[in-house]
């Protein structure tokens, strides 16, 4: 009996010590499948918590431009330069800014008239504007020398050269139009001018005796045609077409691109390319608004508005190019080119309204005007 519980003793033994053991390496297994899972689960925490800080530091980039409203009017209607021109800027900087910078493009007549946009400008009422320097000619004298005939190179693609990098303009100039808390960022050209008529053809000074002639608000402007013994009559465009149709005026001069999408061409006999002049738009601000921008979003502005000068020359000539085609193709309108002996002797009447200006308009003696002049010559 004694052998037989000694034998159970020890078989038990071994086998609870076996059992232990299974147990122990049974739990160490699980352990560490454990701390396996414990590993992984802050791995993914940490992967979690670095994603969202990099979520948040792109929204905080995203959103570091407050969210604004610009009103930017122009003189023209939708597809017209002057629109697509603002429309393509507004579409650049809602890009530029992700979205936080939306600019109301406004068409011809839909704030008011070409003076009404120039006010509304100075007041601050809008932020920009697309407009030529004829209506500020009350305003600012020395803007009116873009309204003398025969000043700026015959070649548009040296014209655009001349309004993009003359100091005369881009620093004198806009000095002048910043007393009246204007700035204009850039000049560009909308192409070469030509005149419209009823009645006779324009190949002569003497063509243009008694002459009603639509013009804009510019006494430099009704000076030139006076040279020529014209009878200017200022008028906003959007009454031309039913002038030209009733005979209140006989002609009028405007880039091809505005003479055929304002179907001019049908209320016209004849159509002159005279190149006389070329029709010079300003990208102005408001100034005071335009000094307080952050500085982030005014480089953008500056930045924008360096980019389109390449992109407008583009399209006016694009324009220009297509709605002659047009015009000689699908309308009853008689197109003539003056020759350049026609052109020369228009050339020397307009040459001594430069005195005028000097002598009449100008209030620095014409000091910007021979300037412009001077920086020219490097250009023939």
């Amino acid at each position: 009996m004694v052998i037989f519980n000694k034998k159970i003793f020890w078989l038990a033994l071994v086998l609870f010590l076996t059992l232990g053991l299974l147990a122990a390496c049974g739990g160490d297994s699980d352990e560490g499948a454990e701390g396996d899972n414990s590993n992984g689960e802050d791995s993914t925490e940490e992967e979690n918590s670095n994603d969202n800080n990099d979520s948040d530091e792109d929204e905080d980039e995203n959103t570091s431009i407050e969210p604004q409203t610009w009103r930017f009017v122009t003189e023209e209607e939708p597809g017209q330069v002057q629109y697509v021109y603002a429309e393509e800027f507004a579409n650049r900087m809602a890009e530029k800014s992700d979205g936080a910078i939306e600019i109301e493009v406004y068409e011809f007549g839909g704030l008011g008239s070409e003076t009404d946009q120039v006010d509304q400008l100075m007041q601050g009422t809008v932020e920009m504007a697309v407009m030529s320097p004829g209506f500020t000619g009350n305003m600012v004298a020395e803007g009116q020398l873009f309204a003398l005939h025969f000043l700026f190179p015959d070649d548009v693609g040296t014209t655009q050269e001349v309004l993009e990098n003359s100091e005369a303009l881009n620093v004198d100039l806009r000095e002048r139009y910043e007393e009246h808390n204007i700035s204009p960022l850039a000049f560009w050209t909308e192409g070469g001018m030509q005149w419209t008529s009823n009645g006779h053809p324009l190949q002569t000074p003497e063509d243009f005796e008694n002459f009603q002639m639509r013009v804009q608000t510019s006494p430099l402007i009704m000076e030139s045609y006076e040279r020529y013994n014209a009878n200017p009559q200022e008028m906003s465009w959007g009454e031309l077409y039913t002038a030209l149709d009733r005979g209140t005026v006989d002609g009028q001069e405007n880039p091809i691109f505005f003479i055929a999408d304002a179907s001019f061409h049908e209320v016209q006999d004849y159509l002159m390319i005279s190149n006389h002049n070329n029709y010079v738009a300003m990208t102005t601000v408001n100034t005071e608004w335009y000094e307080g921008l952050d500085s982030e979003v005014q480089e953008m502005v500056d930045e924008t508005t360096e980019e389109m000068q390449e992109w407008i020359y583009e399209e006016q000539d694009r324009q220009n190019t297509e709605f002659l085609e047009f015009m000689e193709e699908d309308s009853d309108i008689e197109i003539i080119e003056l020759t350049e002996e026609e052109r020369d002797a228009f050339r020397q009447e307009a040459v001594e309204v430069r005195d005028f200006y000097r002598n009449e308009v100008s209030e620095l003696d014409g000091a910007i005007l021979d300037k412009l002049l001077d920086e020219m010559e490097d250009y023939q």
